[in-house]
């Protein structure tokens, strides 16, 4: 399952007149974590906008579930609603999501999304649908999927680990043997010196 982080982000934007102005608008990422959302925004937006940009905000979506339609980028908002049992207590609870889908229109945003929502096994309802601020979705693509790590791609085994980890003790060991030695030998020097001193000094007397 997707989750969403709306991003807004903060630029000069050039409008009809080529005057600059500072413009808010708000992005769809998907992302595993807030970091990487902010990662991707930066780096989907920065050969897109020009000049510089900031993301203000990032926060995760209640969406779960986007349907792009190729013939507009217009994004409605719509508020799904159904009614499941409850695997504990048998009571029907009503459950509610959100859904993003593009369209010219809140009439045809509703259409298409029933459309989309057609192999659903529950009946649902849309009791509302609304155009979203939203100006683009930046979901994963296949390219982006590859450029992440497999998984499991940062665990080791566990006889590794330990292994690891012995030679680490050993190492550590033989350290302390060798400042210890160090120590030993300096303290017989400081003694041999000490009673060399201790011998002139009777010798002269």
């Amino acid at each position: 399952m997707r989750t969403w982080f709306l991003c807004k982000v903060k630029y000069a934007k050039e409008n009809e007149q080529g005057l600059l102005k500072n413009v808010s608008e708000q992005y769809l990422v998907d992302a595993v974590s807030f970091t990487e959302a902010e990662a991707r925004i930066y780096d989907m937006l920065g050969s897109v906008i020009r000049g510089d940009f900031q993301v203000t905000n990032i926060s995760k979506s209640n969406i779960v579930d986007v349907f792009f339609y190729e013939d507009v980028d217009i994004w409605h908002k719509c508020k799904i609603t159904y009614v499941v049992a409850d695997a504990d207590s048998g009571k029907e609870k009503k459950v509610t999501q959100y859904m993003l889908v593009t369209a010219h229109n809140v009439k045809e945003a509703y259409e298409r999304i029933y459309e989309s929502m057609s192999n659903m096994l529950v009946s649902f309802n849309v009791p509302d649908v609304t155009e979203s601020p939203i100006v683009e979705i930046f979901p994963y693509e296949k390219e982006d999927e590859e450029l992440l790590p497999p998984p499991g791609a940062n665990l080791r085994p566990v006889s590794e680990v330990k292994a690891e980890q012995e030679r680490r003790d050993q190492a550590r060991f033989e350290q302390e043997n060798a400042r210890k030695s160090a120590k030993e030998e300096k303290a017989e020097e400081d003694q041999e010196e000490s009673e060399y001193e201790t011998n002139l000094e009777n010798e002269e007397n």
